[in-house]
């Protein structure tokens, strides 16, 4: 069958490459792809917020299937207008992806179906805000209610800090209408676990734990960025985790979306923090992580689309999904300046040597040049059976790469060797 990719990341470029080996697979085909995707997927021009463009693209290269994995055109019901026109696709319906797209709900739907979650409040009104976090005990977590890149989220240490937070999303638009509304949360402390699972809206099937490490710079300070790292799987989340997780959280959440009139088909991230209460959820994502996919999807042995073809069809529960023994790491090269304003079209270049595998994030050729185009630029990700051995090769390598203003994080997996090593 002919598959079309949607998106352009490091996470595009880690689905497309698992895509390429399936047996189910005619030609693959990527929208807009990067200079990753290139090698395994025929790109396509085109805005992935495009509906028109994209449904014509599926008819001029006869697709049987597309891959919505970007948040965007999720939230704007991508899936169902192509279903609409006889396309099948993986991933949830507009009303089903405001698990993330919309943080008010995933909030009271947490609290109507009693799932453990911090403390919060909604307001669409910044006076109001800010007279509330007058009273409030500090931190206090701000969260622009819809889509922000993963940047929408203000830790507040004071009232100073939570009072600019919420003018620069309500007054000031800094996340444009993503912003007029935010959610007000207490401050959970506890490892954070990342958990991907595929679903079918009836049956839900976790891949492999892992750790995102959010700040920008070493120790975990600088700004929140759509994250600098991550390793897998994560060893906060042993069995009788898992299973607290998958009693609590995971099962219920499906069930609740069923129970709404909005089933969740595709892939579900759940943002857990294992606190002194218990797993409690910090964030829902409607699709694959990134980073998180790129170390993920590595450890999987199935073929990755028979299963999402099974999403689709409802029939999840008769798929053998088998995991690879091992761990994984990857490491983010970013931009000078990223999460910030950035400079792009630096070119790079890797050394002699290179062992890891390389995704593209925020590059492409020109002329046969790799240059930056994003503030995520690449991801570096190794394999291994022990995962002091993985992340050493994955920075042993990352040293290999250069371009102009270049860094990364240098304690991606620390913190999880530090829990291994007890």
């Amino acid at each position: 069958m002919n598959v079309l990719v949607l998106g352009s990341g490091g996470r595009e470029d880690a689905i497309c490459r698992k895509l390429a080996s399936s047996p189910l697979l005619d030609k693959l085909y990527a929208l807009p792809g990067n200079g990753g995707t290139d090698k395994v997927a025929i790109p396509i021009s085109g805005s992935v917020m495009d509906k028109e463009r994209v449904l014509r693209a599926c008819h001029d290269f006869l697709i049987d299937y597309v891959v919505v994995t970007p948040d965007d055109p999720l939230a704007i019901g991508m899936v169902d207008f192509l279903s609409r026109n006889g396309i099948k696709s993986f991933g949830p319906g507009k009303a089903a992806a405001r698990i993330e797209s919309s943080k008010a709900f995933a909030k009271d739907l947490m609290k109507k179906y009693s799932i453990p979650t911090a403390g919060y409040k909604v307001f669409i009104d910044a006076d109001k805000a800010i007279d509330y976090v007058r009273g409030a005990s500090f931190p206090a977590v701000i969260k622009a209610d819809g889509l922000a890149l993963g940047k929408g989220v203000t830790i507040a240490g004071n009232f100073n800090e939570a009072e600019k937070a919420i003018r620069d999303s309500m007054l000031e638009h800094k996340f444009g209408l993503s912003g007029e509304k935010i959610v007000i949360e207490e401050f959970l402390e506890g490892p954070e676990i990342s958990v991907l699972a595929f679903t079918d809206g009836k049956v839900i099937r976790p891949m492999v734990s892992s750790m995102d490490h959010k700040r920008a710079f070493d120790g975990d300070r600088g700004p929140n960025t759509g994250g600098m790292g991550t390793v897998a799987p994560n060893p906060y989340y042993d069995e009788e985790t898992e299973k607290e997780a998958m009693e609590k959280i995971l099962i219920p959440t499906i069930r609740a979306m069923a129970k709404e009139g909005c089933p969740f088909k595709g892939c579900l991230y759940f943002g857990l923090m294992k606190t002194e209460n218990g797993l409690k959820v910090i964030e829902y994502n409607s699709r694959f992580g990134d980073p998180e996919t790129q170390v993920v999807l590595p450890l999987l042995e199935s073929d990755l689309l028979e299963i999402m073809l099974a999403t689709t069809d409802g029939s999840l529960e008769s798929v053998d999904i088998r995991w690879k023994k091992g761990s994984a790491c990857c490491i983010t090269i970013a931009s000078s300046g990223y999460p910030g304003p950035y400079e792009k079209g630096k070119q790079i270049s890797i050394d002699d040597g290179f062992d890891a595998t390389l995704y593209i994030a925020g590059a492409k050729e020109e002329d046969g040049i790799l240059k930056t185009s994003g503030g995520r630029v690449l991801n570096v990700v190794s394999t291994a059976p022990l995962l002091r051995d993985a992340v050493e090769n994955a920075y042993r390598n990352a040293e290999k790469i250069h371009f102009d203003g270049a860094f990364f994080r240098k304690d991606i997996g620390r913190k999880a060797l530090e829990v291994l090593n007890g």
